[in-house]
């Protein structure tokens, strides 16, 4: 009786191909068997890719891990530009809660939330994640200061600390879902907070003085 050879892994490519076929099979891999489950091997075999191409990029699995977030939350949420700090905070809110409760973004808490998030590697990428997401909320905040919408010396690392708060709570502490409703309070309360002066920058910038309603 003839012999059936291996299963050879499907060809992905070279380059950028190769990297974002590793990139989505390791996020995949996290969300179905968690980062103590991941194995190199597991994700070359889910990418298509010999596990030799995937050490030659990558050392190890924390590298491989940390590679993966970093890349997904360097796109997932976008700098909105609508003309109005509602609307724009809106979008940031969406942005927000479909990158947490997305099959991906689930992988990401399992990798970032779970035993590998005391790897210093895990929590480099998760300070970086925060770092990029508050440097994309400088500009819709500035934009925002411009139009007179909110008052000068906002800071936009509190506006979106404000902002995700209750969602994170919601999420990663109470198990509650988020709905419209939970986005429609974080905004208001965000954007009430920013007009009275309470989320002025806190170091080198006198405290912003409260915007007034217009009506009044």
């Amino acid at each position: 009786m003839e012999s059936k050879s291996p299963a050879r892994p499907r060809t992905v490519g070279r380059g950028p191909k190769v990297r974002a076929a590793v990139h989505a099979a390791t996020l995949a891999e996290l969300l179905d068997k968690g980062y103590a489950g991941l194995t190199v091997e597991a994700v070359a075999q889910r990418a298509g890719v010999h596990k030799t191409t995937v050490y030659r990029r990558w050392q190890d699995r924390e590298a491989l891990v940390v590679d993966a977030l970093s890349e997904h939350f360097a796109a997932d949420i976008p700098t909105p530009d609508t003309g109005s700090i509602e609307s724009d905070l809106r979008l940031l809110t969406q942005g927000l809660v479909d990158s947490m409760t997305g099959p991906i973004g689930q992988a990401v808490q399992v990798a970032m939330y779970s035993d590998a998030g005391r790897l210093p590697e895990i929590a480099a990428a998760r300070r970086r994640v925060f770092a990029d997401r508050f440097r994309r909320a400088e500009p819709v905040v500035s934009r925002a200061i411009e139009r007179g919408e909110l008052p000068h010396g906002t800071d936009p690392t509190q506006v979106f600390t404000t902002l995700a708060a209750p969602i994170h709570f919601r999420l990663l502490v109470t198990g509650e879902p988020v709905d419209e409703a939970t986005a429609d309070q974080a905004i208001r309360v965000t954007l009430a907070a920013a007009r009275a002066g309470a989320l002025a920058v806190v170091h080198g910038a006198e405290p912003a003085e409260p915007q007034r309603n217009p009506l009044e």
